[in-house]
C-alpha cells in the first residue's frame, strides 16, 4: 500500500496515459475526443474498466457541463455494453471513485461481477483494497482489451 500511495500522489497516471508517458502504460481500449476507455492495470477483477475524461478534471459535476458529463456517460454506456458482452457478469458496478489525495482525475470504474460470487464477496466487499488485485496476464489483459474495443463497434 506504500508504494502505491506514493504512486498515485506522485502525478495524474491518467494523463500520463494520454500522453504516452510509459509508467502510466494501460491496454486502451477505445479513446476519442471526449474521454478514454482502458483496462485497470490493478483491476478487482478480470475485465474491471476505467472511463476518464480526456480533459484533465477533478469533480463529476463541479468542472464539467452538464452537456460534457452526458457526453461521458454516453461513452460509459457504450463501453459497459460491450464489457458485459465480453466479460460474464451478474451484475456490473458503476462508481466514480478517487480524491483529492491521489487519483484527482476523476474517472468511473465499470466492474463486472464474476456469476456466481458469494453475495458476502459482492460489493464493497469486491471493491476493498485489503484484498488486493487480480493478476492478469499481459497477454490476456492485451486480448481483453480487443475483444471490447471489437464489441465497442
Amino acid at each position: 500500500m506504500p508504494a502505491y500511495l506514493a504512486r498515485v500522489r506522485s502525478g495524474c497516471f491518467i494523463c500520463g496515459l494520454l500522453n504516452g508517458n510509459p509508467d502510466y502504460f494501460h491496454h486502451v481500449v477505445y479513446r476519442d475526443e471526449v474521454a478514454v476507455v482502458f483496462l485497470n492495470k490493478y483491476p478487482a477483477v478480470r475485465g474491471h474498466l476505467l472511463v476518464a475524461p480526456i480533459e484533465h478534471r477533478e469533480h463529476v459535476a463541479d468542472d464539467v457541463t452538464a452537456v460534457d458529463y452526458l457526453d461521458m456517460q454516453a461513452v460509459l454506456y457504450q463501453s459497459a455494453k460491450a464489457q458485459t458482452n465480453v466479460v460474464p457478469s451478474e451484475r456490473l458496478y458503476v462508481l466514480s471513485l478517487g480524491s483529492q489525495q491521489g487519483n484527482r482525475h476523476v474517472h468511473w470504474h465499470l466492474v463486472p461481477t464474476p456469476p456466481g460470487l458469494p453475495y458476502e464477496d459482492q460489493q464493497l466487499a469486491l471493491l476493498d483494497a485489503a484484498r488486493g488485485y487480480v493478476e492478469v496476464p499481459e497477454a490476456e489483459q492485451a486480448g481483453l482489451a480487443d475483444a471490447i474495443r471489437q464489441a465497442m463497434v
